[in-house]
Formats: structure tokens, sequence, C-alpha cells
């Protein structure tokens, strides 16, 4: 079972977010930051649910403290801030989904799913869809007999993709993840690479990659046999 450490300074919703959680995963829960830390110091999770405005250390400098020390642990950010300047802190400083209070614990536990999810496709460097082993470490598609190898650009733009299944991708955001922000590569380099690879992976009936017209891409998963 997972673990998840709640990070809330209010008593009520850290209760409620326990008992509304805890017959999916182990949970663990703090009051600020600070103590936080501390806590991560002695053991480690697979989850963060950080609120914001906490006393003592606050969700933000939490997060910033925690990256710096090179913890990379997944983590949402649970909170009542919506404005977009919060959110673009939050991302910045390492957050990997953000929610706004009051909580749909329905949408909270699908997030929580898809964050964990990601992570451990991370840590292993494969994404498995059936019988098809997408493999980071040697740019390859293998499936039975079969394996295909793509160039570094090409498998990393797959491997994005596959990573978010029915997330739409804009072309800028596509660019800046695989090419750099610096790159010179423009949105045709996005459309030859995304071309050659609907060539390259024609044999392999699991996914599609989707044009989205006018905004970008997204993959789909066909089937998983």
């Amino acid at each position: 079972m997972a673990t998840i450490l709640i990070i809330e300074d209010n008593e009520n919703m850290r209760l409620l977010m326990e008992a509304r959680l805890k017959n999916l995963y182990t949970i663990y829960l703090c009051e600020n930051g600070k103590t936080a830390l501390d806590f991560l110091e002695k053991k480690e999770v697979d989850m963060l649910l950080i609120d914001v405005m906490m006393p003592v250390m606050d969700g933000f400098e939490f997060l910033k403290q925690l990256r710096s020390l090179g913890n990379q642990t997944p983590a949402i950010m649970v909170t009542a801030k919506s404005k977009i300047d919060d959110k673009k802190i939050a991302f910045d400083l390492g957050i990997d989904d953000y929610l706004t209070k009051p909580i749909d614990f329905d949408e909270l536990k699908f997030r929580i799913k898809a964050v964990l999810r990601r992570s451990k496709i991370s840590s292993e460097k494969q994404i498995k869809i059936g019988s098809l082993t997408v493999d980071y470490d040697s740019f390859s598609l293998i499936k039975d007999d079969l394996t295909i190898t793509l160039t570094q650009k090409e498998f990393l733009l797959l491997y994005k993709l596959l990573s978010y299944p029915n997330v739409i991708f804009t072309k800028e955001q596509l660019l800046n993840s695989i090419w750099g922000l610096d790159s010179e590569s423009d949105e045709a380099t996005i459309r030859t690479h995304t071309n050659r690879l609907r060539e390259k992976t024609a044999l392999f009936p699991e996914f599609e990659l989707v044009t989205i017209r006018g905004i970008g891409y997204k993959a789909v998963i066909k089937e998983k046999s």
C-alpha cells in the first residue's frame, strides 16, 4: 500500500483527508512544513499532499527547501489559493499537481493515482502497455521479437506523450520540454517528428498519436493486449 504524508494545519481537514484516504493508502499527518521536513528526515513516503497557508513554515517554503535537498517525492498542492500566480509559484518550485479547496475527494483520488503512476514510470524508466515495453534506457519499443529503436528526440517526444495518455500538449510545451527553451526549433520540428513516429510505430496498435488541430498532440491508448 502506498504511503502519503498529509501536511495541513487545520486539524479537522487533516482528519477528514485521512478518513477519506486511509482505506486506499497508509496515511501520515503533519501540521506544518517544519514538522514535515523533520518527519521526512526519518521516513520516506510515496506522496505528499501539501497545504499552502500554514504557520511556522508554509507550503511554498516547505516545497522549496524539500526540492533543494534533492527530495523529489511526488507532491500535490491542496489549497484554497486559486490564483494563477500561486499555481505558477507551486509548479516552478516542483509541485506535480495542484488542487484547490473545497476538495472533491473523488477528484483528489484520481489525481493521486495519476501522479503515483507517473512517478512509477519515472523511477522504472519504462512504460508498459500490454506486451509492449517502451524502454527509456535504449530508446526502444519492444514487443515479443520486434524491437524498434528511435532517435533521441523521437523517443523523448513519444515518451512524454505516453506518460500522460489523453493529455493534450501544446506544440510550445513539447518544444520547451524536449528541445529546450533556447532551441531555435519551431512547430514544424514537432510535426516532422510526430509524422516519423507514426511511420516507425505503425506496427504497434497499442497506441495512437493524435493531432489536435491548432493546439498540439496527445497519445491515446488503443488496447492493452
